[in-house]
């Protein structure tokens, strides 16, 4: 009963509605056709009437135009009579256009009085077309005779008699004129008040529509009210249970006291209350455990946890804590914790504000990785290197949070400083392990060559080695230096690598300086230039003393002074560790 209810008490609400609609709708089309007929006669009757009008009184000023060139042309010495024909027949071809114009306005302004369909005020439009009249066959007419007087004594070449009637001719034009004008005037007027007719339709035909809807709105409101009294209870519980599902509190359920649809819906909402709040705790508990996007894909994506991966572009980072072997000697395993819980968190935000996946902690070492269906593949290389610079720039927080952290204040902090290493390049990605543990990760060669070239900071005494695969990728929001060309272990070819300096336009002169002579000594370097490489460099060092790749290339420039390289020495340096 209480289903067929609904339904009824719907149907009637429908079936007003729709009663009401189609009436509103009916009258609406009646006062738009009212509206739309007026706007039709404006349009086809009174602004082409002003417009005949205002093309008489402009034909007029061309045809006296005209004539003012007639008479030049005759007084001219010899007269030009070429030009008095040509504007003799502009002359005459105007004073035609001039009663054609005028008689379309007639037409025009009698056909809106005969016209009973619309209201118009004929008495000042029977005015008009007199007026009309009356400048045609009387003003004109004494115009016309003065201009014909004009040309006869033209053509007798009475030039001072000439001059007298052309004043004469151009006053009764100028008469004309106003008298046009005052014409146009009293047209423009009757129109504004066509206008305003029309205007005054529209207002009344927008007000009924709003009193037909309003009527509508208010029959709808009441028959609504009726259907709603015996549900808005149960309605009113699925909206509060809605809101609060919304807000974050999962905790909701609503009690089901009837069989109907609201009770099924209660039913149904109860149960997605349930599977949200199972997702929220798997999301929670795994979020701190592998990367939220991840967590989100497993649940939402089934696809991401197929066993078999996709070859993919990726880039690759791989960071670990200089200093904290011997740093760590000391602490308790609480404070141990303390700084590790605190130093990978610091190092972990720039990451993950940078789009990228933590994929593993291994010790005081991070592994992240960026690359589809996290990040599209023409960005990753670029936020991988956003966020090398910014965990650089967390150095100074670690080093002071560390000793307060351990409550040993004045603790040396210089030590502690990050290897970060990043590649570019092909990889397996997807859902990697066994039948009773998967990992979705990244494997191949490039996590190989990111990880390997961390290690190699040592070497150069870097904070940063990236590959040239990354640099190219990342466009050209940063600066960097080339380093050199390796081969690190495990590998047969030989990798060129760089260092990022900081974000473009960003530098210290001294960087610059000591980056324009790095660079001048590597390609002393590499042509066996030693003496030029070493004064390079050296002058590297003088910009930056302490510029590790300064200090280590000079170290081996020497080396390579005292003992040379084999022939075949290519230029690339092998590190076998």
């Amino acid at each position: 009963m209480i289903k067929r209810s609904i339904r009824r008490r719907i149907v009637a609400i429908a079936v007003g509605l729709i009663v009401l609609m189609v009436a509103t709708s009916v009258l609406s089309m009646v006062m738009v056709g009212r509206v739309g007929h007026l706007l039709d006669e404006l349009t086809v009757r009174y602004i082409p009437a002003n417009v005949h009008l205002t093309r008489a009184n402009i034909l007029s000023l061309e045809r006296a135009l005209a004539l003012r060139r007639m008479v030049i042309a005759k007084m001219q010495e010899p007269p030009d009579e070429t030009g008095y024909k040509f504007q003799k027949q502009l002359y005459d071809a105007k004073a035609a256009e001039i009663d054609s114009e005028a008689q379309a306005a007639r037409k025009l302004i009698n056909a809106i009085i005969d016209d009973t369909s619309t209201p118009s005020d004929n008495a000042a439009l029977a005015r008009i077309d007199s007026r009309i009249d009356s400048l045609m066959s009387e003003s004109r007419q004494h115009l016309e005779q003065e201009s014909e007087d004009l040309l006869s004594e033209l053509d007798a070449r009475e030039f001072p008699a000439v001059r007298r009637s052309l004043a004469r001719v151009d006053s009764l034009r100028d008469q004309l004129s106003e008298k046009i004008d005052a014409v146009r005037a009293e047209m423009l007027k009757v129109s504004y008040g066509a206008v305003a007719t029309i205007r005054s339709e529209q207002t009344q035909a927008v007000l009924i529509s709003a009193i037909a809807t309003l009527l509508a709105a208010i029959v709808g409101l009441i028959f609504a009210n009726l259907v709603s009294g015996g549900i808005i209870r149960s309605v009113r519980q699925l909206l509060e249970g809605t809101r609060a599902v919304e807000a974050g509190q999962l905790d909701q359920s609503i009690e089901v006291t009837t069989g109907d649809e609201i009770g099924q819906l209660a039913a149904a909402f109860n149960r997605m209350v349930v599977q949200l709040r199972d997702n929220q705790r798997v999301r929670e508990t795994f979020g701190k455990y592998i990367d939220p996007r991840v967590v989100e894909g497993l649940i939402d994506r089934p696809t991401l946890t197929a066993a078999e991966g996709q070859r993919r572009i990726m880039t690759v980072l791989f960071c670990d804590l200089k200093g904290f072997t011997s740093l760590s000697e000391g602490m308790t395993p609480q404070g141990l914790v303390k700084v590790m819980n605190r130093y990978l968190s610091i190092m972990s935000e720039p990451i993950r504000t940078n789009r990228g996946i933590i994929d593993k902690y291994i010790g005081d070492g991070i592994m992240a990785y960026w690359g589809p269906p996290f990040v599209d593949e023409a960005d990753h290389a670029r936020f991988a290197s956003l966020a090398v610079m910014e965990m650089i720039e967390r150095i100074a927080t670690l080093r002071q949070e560390i000793p307060e952290l351990l409550g040993v204040r004045g603790t040396p902090m210089e030590k502690c400083d990050l290897r970060i290493g990043v590649a570019t390049g092909e990889a397996l990605v997807g859902s990697i392990g066994s039948d009773v543990m998967m990992s979705y990760t990244v494997m191949g060669d490039v996590v190989n060559l990111a990880s390997r070239l961390e290690g190699v900071n040592k070497t150069y005494g870097t904070r940063n080695l990236v590959s040239e695969r990354t640099i190219a990728a990342a466009g050209a929001a940063l600066e960097v230096r080339e380093i050199d060309r390796v081969v690190v272990a495990g590998h047969t070819h030989s990798e060129i690598i760089f260092e990022i300096l900081g974000r473009k336009g960003e530098l210290a002169p001294q960087q610059f300086i000591s980056r324009d002579k790095y660079l001048e000594g590597l390609a002393a370097y590499r042509e066996q230039r030693w003496d030029e490489a070493l004064g390079a460099l050296n002058d590297s060092l003088g910009a930056i003393p302490d510029d590790g790749p300064s200090m280590a290339l000079f170290k081996r420039v020497e080396s390579f002074k005292a003992n040379p390289p084999p022939r075949d020495w290519d230029g690339a340096w092998h590190i076998d560790k």
